[in-house]
């Protein structure tokens, strides 16, 4: 039996509220729909271009698939910055991006984890004993159909030779951050997440990272959407900068040349 955990919309709701406020471009806060792993770092960026510019950013976060469906549903939203390419390639097939403003900014790396207490120690490899490894649990990460992380822990192990041996053992998350909650609560004793997300929760602990090899290359691709307000533009451009890549580094992202 796989266990299901899934958005009920509240996130859609307040994002079509918005689009019903009668602001005006020239004070209207950027508006940033953007993928969970982006949380910690995004926060800090965010608050760093209010700062410096005065401009207000308003942050909301959610799987990229989520995201993408909102856009679609006509959530008004300035930038979306995805965690994959296919949910970026989604709205863009609908004319729902500017496409020449879309730019692959990061990149990331695939991690199993573990509770921090945990005593579980598996290398991977080829055919290696994941089910073993999980004993009577679940393996935790993104719902594979839809979120990107489990769309990446897929492929991976796919092509490690065991994603037969877990396919029905897996706890679906909604997003990257609710997989990794139920290994940092001991609800999982593993999980597949990115990098940068086991380093921000001292609730788990690296057991190993796939080889990039075993999956797509994790990227991130960020743009302006077709009903941004020009206040995107300089926040995108700001995204770029030193400052904003200084930052991308320390949470432990890998930034695109």
């Amino acid at each position: 039996m796989t266990y299901t955990r899934r958005t009920i919309g509240s996130g859609l709701f307040a994002a079509l509220f918005l689009t019903a406020l009668p602001v005006h471009a020239a004070d209207a806060p950027v508006l940033v729909f953007a993928a969970s792993s982006l949380t910690d770092v995004l926060n800090e960026i965010g608050a760093a271009y209010t700062r410096e510019t005065g401009r207000e950013v308003k942050l909301s976060y959610a799987a990229s698939s989520v995201l993408a469906k909102q856009i679609e549903a006509g959530a008004r939203a300035d930038i979306f910055f995805s965690a994959d390419t296919d949910w970026m390639d989604y709205v863009g097939a609908r004319n729902l991006i500017d496409t020449a403003t879309r730019r692959d900014l990061l990149g990331n790396r695939l991690v199993l984890v573990a509770p921090q207490d945990s005593k579980i120690e598996v290398k991977i490899a080829p055919n290696f004993p994941l089910a073993k490894a999980l004993g009577r649990g679940r393996l935790s990460t993104g719902d594979p159909d839809s979120v990107p992380v489990g769309k990446y822990a897929r492929g991976a192990l796919t092509s490690l030779g065991v994603w037969n041996d877990v396919a029905d053992r897996l706890i679906r998350a909604e997003n990257v951050r609710s997989a990794l909650s139920f290994v940092a609560r001991g609800e999982a004793p593993l999980g597949i997440v990115y990098e940068t997300d086991a380093r921000v929760d001292k609730g788990v602990r690296v057991v190993d990272v796939f080889p990039q090899t075993t999956h797509l290359p994790i990227i991130y691709p960020v743009a302006a959407t077709a009903t941004a307000h020009a206040a995107a533009t300089p926040f995108l451009k700001y995204l770029q900068s030193d400052g904003a890549r200084a930052s991308f580094k320390k949470f432990g992202f890998a930034v695109r040349p």
